[in-house]
């Protein structure tokens, strides 16, 4: 299970994160975000881009011409404020179950925090 950080709305783990829930996961979205489990930002800056287009030739009706100039609707880039994330849809796994293992162990090899919830970014304070 993860739990949210109060002072920085980053997801820090309680325990070892268990990889096979996540894969059986009832939400249909699973967040890898761009921080590791220690908080620090993961490198290089554009890993989040370079999922997704590894990712690109996965959508539905498969690999079309031109298809790699755009990203899968399955593996999306985003960000939410400073942090990177990658949106991975469970759409995938249904559709082949080793793209969707390969952006799972991407974010264990790498000891990226996952979450099935967006993730909060912190209000930024006002100006006085």
């Amino acid at each position: 299970m993860l739990r949210r950080s109060s002072p920085t709305g980053c997801f820090r783990p309680d325990a070892a994160t268990n990889f096979q829930l996540m894969a059986s996961s009832p939400s249909k979205e699973i967040y890898i975000l761009g921080l590791t489990h220690q908080g620090k930002t993961f490198r290089p800056s554009d890993w989040a881009e370079r999922l997704a287009g590894v990712m690109s030739q996965f959508r539905p009706g498969g690999p079309q011409p031109g298809s790699h100039l755009g990203y899968s609707p399955w593996c999306i880039p985003r960000s939410f404020g400073p942090v990177k994330c990658v949106i991975v849809h469970s759409d995938l796994r249904d559709y082949d179950v080793m793209a969707w293992d390969f952006c799972i162990n991407f974010a264990k090899d790498n000891d990226l925090q996952t979450s099935d919830t967006p993730p909060v970014v912190p209000e930024r304070p006002a100006n006085p």
